[in-house]
C-alpha cells in the first residue's frame, strides 16, 4: 500500500460511537445551534436565495396581478360620485373596459404564477430529497444503528414537503399582499388620515399577536414531524417483519402500539389547529374593530362633509385590500412555521458529518496487500460494557484466520472493525502497517468482500443482486460467479433463470439460496480482504460441502476472516483465534490447539462426531444435531 502513516495528532478520534452515543449525536444540535428559530430561518434564507430567480419573477407577476385588482376599488369612487352622483353616464363604458382589462391581467398572471411557482416548489422538493438521501447514504454506520429506517425515510420523503408553500405561491402571495396592503394604506391616509391612524394601530396590535401565536406554533409543528417519523419507523419495521408478527400472534399488540402513535399525532394536530384557530379568531376580531371604527368615524366624516359618499365607498374597498390579507395570514403563517420546522430538521441531518468528511485529507488507498494487525483493541457498543478487551493479533496477507467461540464472544464485532464499520474505543487496527482510522474508508472498502450470516438481497433479479458489488460486470462474469457459488443448482429451476425477481429482502428464495447469491456477490467483487461471517450457516451438509470448494478457490491469495461453528470450515485455517468474553483465550492452528489441550480442545471434544460444529455453552450434542 502506497501510504504515509499518520501521526497520532493527525488521526481522528477513535473513541467508540455506540448506539447510545449515536443517539446523543443525532439528538444534540451541532455547536452554535440557537434553537429552531435561528437555524430554521437560516435554512429559509439559503433556500430562497437558491430559487431567487423564479421567486422574483413570480413576485413581479403577483404584483402585476395585485395592481390590476386595485382597479375595482378605485373605480367605485368614480361610479358613485361621477356616474351616479353627477350623471356622467358616458364614463360607464370606460370603467367597464378598465375592469375587463384588469380581469384578463389577473387571470393571466394567476395562471402563469401557479405554473411557475408550482414547478419551482416541486423542483426544490426533488432537489432537497436527493440531497438528503445522498447525505444519509454517506453517514457512518453508527447513525444507522441508532436510527430506525422509517425515521430516515420520513426525513427524506416527508420533511422536504414542508417547503412546498415556502418556495411555491405561499410566500409570494404573502409578500405581494403586504405590498398591496402598504399601497392601500397610503391611499387610506390620503382619504382620511384620522380613521387610518386608528386602523393602523389595530393592525399593529394584530401583528404582535400574530408573531406571538406563530412562535408558539413552531415547536408544535417540529414535534409533529418527530412523531410522524417515529410512527413511520415503527410501521416500516412491522410491515417488514410481518412473518415474525404472525408467528408470535402479536397483531393486537402492534395495533395498540400504532394506535398510541396515531393518538399522539392527533393530539399534536389538535394543538396546532387550536392555535391556528385562535389566530384566525383574533384576526376576525381585529377586522371587526376596524369595521366598527370605519362605520362610526366614516359616517361622521360624511356627515360633516369631510368625505364624499364616493370617497367612503373607495375607502371601504381599499380597507378590504388591507384587511383581507389578515384572513390569509393565519394559514400562510402556519405553513411558514411548518416549513421552518421541517428545514430545521433537515439542517440537523446536514450537520451530521459523513464518512468522507471525517476522513477528508486521509491517506489514499492506492494498493492493498492485506496485512491486518490488531494492537490492544477494545470496543463497546454501550459505554462501560466492553465487547472486545485488548485484542491483539496479526493476519498476514493471503492468510486465513478463523474466529471461534460462543455467541456474544465478539467474533462479528471483530469482523466489523476489520471492515471499518466501527472504530476501536482503545487500541489501533492497522492495514499494511497504517492505522485504519487514517485511511479513506470508501477506497478501503472497495477492496473488501463480505458474506454475512443474514444476507440482505434487494428487490431485483438474481443477476442484479450478484452484480451489486460490480454493476458494470459482464453477464458472463456474473454467471461464472453464480456457478462457483453453486447458484446454478436452483437458478436452472426458474423459468427466468438469473433474471428471476427475488422479491423484497429475497423473500422468494430460501435461506440457503440467499446465502449462495451472497457468496456469488463476494466472488464477483474480487476483494483483497474477505470476511465470511457464518457464510455457510444456512446450507445443508451437501450444499455446504459443494460450496466449500468454491470458497477455497475464492480464499486463494486473499486475507480471509472466517466466523464459523463448522469444523470443516476452519480446519484449514492458518490460525484460529478462540474468543471468550471479548478476550482471545487461545490461538494457533487446528492441530496445535488440539495438542495444547485447552479451551479449543474442550469445545472440539464436546461434539461426539455426529455433527460438524462447535457447541455453545450448555448445549448438548443432541440439541446441536436437532439445530442442524
Amino acid at each position: 500500500m502506497l501510504l504515509r502513516p499518520l501521526t497520532r495528532a493527525e488521526r481522528p478520534s477513535s473513541r467508540v460511537h455506540g448506539t447510545r452515543a449515536a443517539q446523543r449525536d443525532a439528538a444534540t444540535p451541532p455547536r452554535g445551534h440557537r434553537g429552531p428559530t435561528s437555524s430554521g430561518l437560516a435554512e429559509v434564507r439559503t433556500l430562497l436565495w437558491a430559487h431567487r430567480g423564479r421567486l422574483l419573477l413570480g413576485l413581479a407577476m403577483m404584483l402585476l396581478g395585485r395592481g390590476a385588482a386595485l382597479v375595482l376599488p378605485a373605480s367605485s369612487k368614480f361610479l358613485v360620485d361621477d356616474v351616479i352622483g353627477r350623471g356622467q353616464w358616458d364614463l360607464l363604458p370606460t370603467l367597464a373596459l378598465a375592469l375587463g382589462i384588469a380581469s384578463i391581467v389577473q387571470a393571466a398572471t394567476g395562471f402563469a404564477l401557479s405554473q411557475l411557482l408550482g414547478v419551482a416548489a416541486q423542483r426544490a422538493i426533488a432537489e432537497l430529497r436527493t440531497e438528503i438521501h445522498r447525505h444519509i447514504l454517506h453517514l457512518p454506520v453508527r447513525h444507522f444503528d441508532a436510527t430506525s429506517a422509517g425515521a430516515l425515510v420520513s426525513r427524506i420523503m416527508s420533511d422536504p414537503e414542508g417547503i412546498r408553500n415556502l418556495v411555491g405561491s405561499g410566500l409570494v402571495q404573502l409578500t405581494s399582499a403586504v405590498v398591496t396592503a402598504t399601497l392601500s394604506l397610503a391611499v387610506l391616509f390620503y382619504l382620511n388620515w384620522r380613521l387610518t391612524l386608528v386602523t393602523a394601530a389595530m393592525l399593529a396590535v394584530f401583528g404582535g399577536g400574530l408573531a406571538l401565536g406563530f412562535r408558539r406554533l413552531r415547536p408544535i409543528y417540529r414535534e409533529r414531524n418527530a412523531i410522524s417519523a417515529d410512527m413511520t419507523g415503527r410501521l416500516t419495521e412491522v410491515l417488514g417483519g410481518m412473518r415474525t408478527v404472525k408467528a408470535y400472534t402479536a397483531e393486537r399488540r402492534e395495533e395498540q402500539t400504532f394506535s398510541d402513535s396515531v393518538q399522539r399525532h392527533l393530539r399534536n394536530v389538535t394543538q396546532a389547529l387550536t392555535g391556528a384557530s385562535a389566530v384566525s379568531a383574533f384576526s376576525t376580531l381585529v377586522i371587526g374593530g376596524i369595521a366598527i371604527a370605519m362605520l362610526l368615524m366614516g359616517g361622521m366624516a360624511i356627515r360633516h362633509q369631510q368625505m364624499t359618499v364616493g370617497d367612503f365607498a373607495m375607502y371601504v374597498a381599499f380597507t378590504g385590500l388591507v384587511t383581507l390579507p389578515l384572513t390569509h395570514l393565519a394559514g400562510v403563517g402556519s405553513q411558514f412555521s411548518e416549513a421552518v420546522a421541517s428545514l430545521d430538521r433537515i439542517r440537523e441531518v446536514r450537520a451530521l458529518a459523513t464518512e468522507e468528511a471525517e476522513t477528508a485529507g486521509m491517506a489514499a488507498v492506492q494498493s492493498l496487500r492485506g496485512d491486518v494487525e490488531f494492537d490492544r483493541v477494545s470496543f463497546a457498543y454501550t459505554p462501560g460494557v466492553p465487547v472486545l478487551r485488548e485484542v491483539s493479533f496479526t493476519a498476514a496477507a493471503g492468510s486465513m484466520t478463523a474466529l471461534v467461540g460462543p455467541s456474544g464472544s465478539g467474533k462479528s464485532t471483530l469482523a466489523s472493525l476489520v471492515m471499518a464499520l466501527n472504530r476501536p474505543a482503545d487500541g489501533v487496527v492497522r492495514v499494511d502497517g497504517v492505522d485504519l482510522a487514517g485511511l479513506r474508508l470508501r477506497e478501503y472498502r472497495q477492496r473488501i468482500g463480505v458474506v454475512f450470516q443474514d444476507n440482505f438481497l434487494f428487490d431485483g433479479t438474481i443477476a442484479d443482486n450478484i452484480a451489486y458489488a460490480r454493476p458494470d460486470a459482464p453477464r458472463a462474469e456474473v454467471a461464472a460467479a453464480g456457478r462457483l457459488a453453486h447458484c446454478d443448482e436452483f437458478v436452472e429451476g426458474f423459468a427466468d433463470g438469473y433474471d428471476t425477481v427475488v422479491g423484497e429482502r429475497g423473500v422468494r428464495l430460501s435461506g440457503g439460496q440467499r446465502q449462495r447469491v451472497a457468496i456469488a456477490r463476494a466472488i464477483l467483487a474480487d476483494p483483497t480482504i474477505l470476511i465470511l461471517d457464518e457464510a455457510t450457516s444456512s446450507l445443508d451438509a451437501r450444499s455446504e460441502a459443494a460450496i466449500q470448494e468454491g470458497l477455497r478457490t475464492l480464499r486463494k491469495g486473499r486475507t480471509t476472516f472466517v466466523i464459523a461453528h463448522r469444523l470443516s470450515t476452519i480446519r484449514s485455517a492458518d490460525q484460529i483465534l478462540v474468543l471468550e468474553g471479548g478476550h482471545i483465550v487461545e490461538r494457533g492452528t487446528h492441530d496445535e490447539l488440539l495438542a495444547r489441550g485447552g479451551r479449543y480442545r474442550e469445545l472440539y471434544r464436546q461434539h461426539d462426531g455426529t455433527q460438524d460444529r462447535f457447541l455453545n455453552p450448555g448445549e448438548s450434542a443432541g440439541e446441536a444435531r436437532q439445530a442442524d
